[in-house]
């Protein structure tokens, strides 16, 4: 489900819901399967500025139970995308959710490196404002910049991403 519009939006108080409604779809289809299921992403962290998309990691213990995971996935509507050239996070997309807010859903193996630096960046935006504001101002000049090209966006702010994940000591 790869974004075709840019669009950046103020952090709206509603995501964290919209995150707990899939949430409860997810783990009532994969209960002890999981280790936890993730808000990550821009949408998760309050005060930022975000393309109004959910990003969730499901956590699993690790990857023998990833077949369990993607027929049980199947079965409320999600199709397995493989890693996408990521690995330790695997995608899954769907069709016809309208009753959820847009969302990503990743599966990751709690050792997976992906995972952690989900966790670290989220938690480093939740703990330091400074980065808020500055991750917000470079997501809207992307934005405005290149409105139909998610990948020129997305290579737009690299650079303060990475500056992030040095702060974090990723």
């Amino acid at each position: 489900m790869k974004t075709k519009k840019v669009i950046v939006v103020p952090y709206n108080e509603q995501w964290p819901k919209e995150f707990e409604k899939i949430k409860v779809e997810i783990f009532a289809a994969l209960g002890q399967l999981t280790v936890s299921i993730e808000h990550v992403g821009s949408t998760s962290v309050q005060g930022l500025w975000a393309k109004p998309v959910i990003d969730i990691d499901v956590v699993i213990p690790d990857n023998k139970f990833l077949p369990q995971v993607i027929n049980k996935l199947k079965n409320i509507g999600y199709q397995y995308e493989g890693n996408l050239g990521i690995e330790g996070r695997e995608a899954f997309r769907y069709d016809n959710k309208p009753e959820l807010m847009l969302h990503h859903l990743y599966v990751c193996p709690q050792n997976s490196k992906e995972l952690k630096r989900h966790l670290a960046f989220r938690d480093f935006l939740r703990t330091h404002p400074d980065a808020v504001t500055v991750y917000s101002q470079v997501k809207r000049e992307g934005a405005s910049l290149f409105p139909e090209n998610i990948d020129a966006y997305i290579q737009y702010k690299s650079p303060i991403i990475e500056k992030i994940y040095r702060r974090c000591r990723l």
